[in-house]
């Protein structure tokens, strides 16, 4: 055989090689993403089925809570007052307007039956609402309560947030907010919305 037949055998060896090689780290890569997007819209899911447990309980009781037992009873047992607000506006003798507002009760419905249907949520188990979805052994989801001054007033706050971020670029020294772990509300700022958003 002369060398440039053993010269090309390995050339092509090594083409082939090196074209695997660079299919494989390409396909492995695209996997990767692949299923830290499918991971994190779980996730997303999560702490959104989260945000409206908590924007229900504070509708009720006056406050965000950290307590995961409290906020899994308000859903489980909890209710919601349906009510019917009636405005009466009464002409005064001097042209202006005097409103009478009444509101009445007409009865309530349940929080799980409101927030957490069957229709919405088929699949809905009010156990595994704490923690993280696809993470082994469970984690749950830090919350955080307080109240904040704002304009010269106390206001409520919440953050809630993944501790175990799935994205390995996610880090909570971010600088950016959508580059740290997924998370919605603010400990410095009246919201609920979320880092996703």
């Amino acid at each position: 055989m002369s060398r440039i037949k053993i010269f090309t055998i390995i050339f092509a060896l090594t083409s082939v090689g090196l074209a695997y090689y660079l299919f494989n780290s390409i396909n492995t890569s695209i996997v990767e993403s692949k299923r830290i997007a499918t991971m994190e819209t779980a996730v997303i899911g999560r702490l959104k089925m989260i945000r409206d447990a908590e924007i229900g309980y504070k509708s009720v009781k006056g406050s965000y809570t950290s307590d995961w037992d409290q906020l899994l009873n308000f859903i489980d047992s909890g209710s919601f007052y349906i009510t019917q607000r009636t405005e009466t506006i009464i002409p005064l003798e001097y042209g202006g307007d005097s409103t009478y507002v009444e509101i009445d009760t007409l009865g309530t419905v349940g929080v799980r039956d409101s927030l957490f249907n069957t229709v919405r949520f088929p699949k809905f188990n009010l156990a595994d609402l704490p923690y993280v979805p696809g993470i082994t052994p469970k984690v749950k989801f830090n919350i955080w309560t307080d109240k904040i001054k704002r304009s010269n007033l106390m206001v409520d706050a919440i953050e809630v947030w993944n501790p175990s971020p799935i994205d390995p670029t996610r880090n909570e020294d971010s600088e950016i907010n959508i580059k740290k772990p997924l998370r919605f509300g603010s400990r410095t700022n009246i919201t609920t919305a979320g880092n996703w958003e």
